[in-house]
C-alpha cells in the first residue's frame, strides 16, 4: 500500500473533522446503552429555570464583568456600578438604558426575572446611595417593553447620559470617568 493511502486509511471523518483513527472512535452521539455519570442522571436547569434569588442571578449574569460587588473594570472598559448605577434613573433616558444594555435585555432570564434583578440591584449594596429615593420598581411588563429593543450604540448613548449627569451636577465614578 502506498504511504499515503496508508494514512488516509488511519482517518475518519467525524462530524466534519478529520481525525487520527484512535481519536475519531469516540461516540459523538449517545447510543442505547449510555447512561450518565454518577450524580448526574437528572439533567441541569438553566438559570432561568431554576428560579434562583436576584442576588445570585446577578452573580450568575453580570458578575462576571462587573465584579461580585460591582466595582467593574477598567483595564477591560467595564464601568462600575457600586455605588454609581442609581444615578441613571436620575437622567431622561437613563432607566430604559440600564433594561436596554444589551448584557441585560439579552440575558437569559424572563421578564419578571430580569425586573426582580434590576430591582434588587438598584436597591442593594451595588447601586448605595445612588439610586433616588423616588425610585419606582421595574415591572415585568416594564422590562419586556424595554428590552424588545436593545442598544446598539450604547458607548453614545451612554456618553449622552453621562453628559446629562454632568448637567446635573451628579459626579461621574464610573470608574471610566478619565479616559480619553
Amino acid at each position: 500500500m502506498r504511504r499515503s493511502a496508508c494514512i488516509a486509511a488511519r482517518l475518519v471523518l467525524v462530524a466534519g473533522l478529520v481525525l487520527p483513527f484512535g481519536v475519531g472512535q469516540a461516540q459523538s452521539l449517545p447510543g442505547p446503552d449510555n447512561r450518565p455519570a454518577p450524580g448526574n442522571e437528572v439533567p441541569a436547569v438553566t438559570p432561568r429555570e431554576a428560579g434562583y434569588r436576584p442576588r445570585v442571578n446577578y452573580q450568575l449574569q453580570c458578575s462576571g464583568c462587573h465584579h461580585v460587588d460591582g466595582e467593574g473594570s477598567r483595564k477591560n472598559d467595564v464601568p462600575r456600578m457600586k455605588d454609581f448605577v442609581g444615578h441613571f434613573l436620575e437622567v431622561e433616558g437613563g432607566r430604559e438604558f440600564l433594561v436596554r444594555v444589551p448584557g441585560v435585555s439579552l440575558s437569559s432570564f424572563t421578564d419578571a426575572q430580569l425586573a426582580d434583578l434590576m430591582n434588587w440591584m438598584l436597591t442593594s449594596d451595588i447601586a448605595g446611595d445612588s439610586t433616588p429615593a423616588h425610585f419606582k420598581p421595574y415591572s415585568a411588563q416594564e422590562v419586556a417593553g424595554l428590552r424588545a429593543e436593545p442598544l446598539d450604540q450604547i458607548h453614545t448613548t451612554r456618553d449622552v447620559l453621562l453628559q446629562r449627569m454632568r448637567d446635573r451636577q451628579i459626579a461621574i465614578r464610573d470608574g471610566l470617568e478619565d479616559r480619553p
